[in-house]
């Protein structure tokens, strides 16, 4: 399994918290998707120095790069314009 980190910053604009308050139950419904089959590690919301959600912050496992793209084509974060900005590394996870 390739490892990735993925970091996608919202959108700034007027309606963009709103956005991604009415897309959230789809993006973690997609997460639970993830953990079952796999390829979810862990996730979380990243915050402002007020507290508000502001982007998000995914680590995550696929047996190919198609795979990826697979998800990232089916990510309601990125088709939703939630996320302006996804950054996807390859990534390994520590075994301590």
């Amino acid at each position: 399994m390739n490892q990735y980190i993925v970091t996608g910053y919202d959108y700034t604009d007027e309606g963009a918290f709103e956005r991604r308050m009415n897309v959230r139950q789809h993006h973690l419904d997609g997460a639970k998707v993830l953990k079952e089959s796999g390829n979810y590690i862990l996730g979380g919301a990243v915050l402002n120095d007020e507290g508000k959600m502001i982007g998000s912050v995914m680590v995550l496992q696929f047996e190919s790069e198609e795979a990826l793209e697979a998800w990232k084509q089916g990510e309601p974060y990125i088709t939703q314009k939630i996320w302006e900005t996804v950054d996807v590394k390859p990534f390994k996870v520590a075994q301590v």
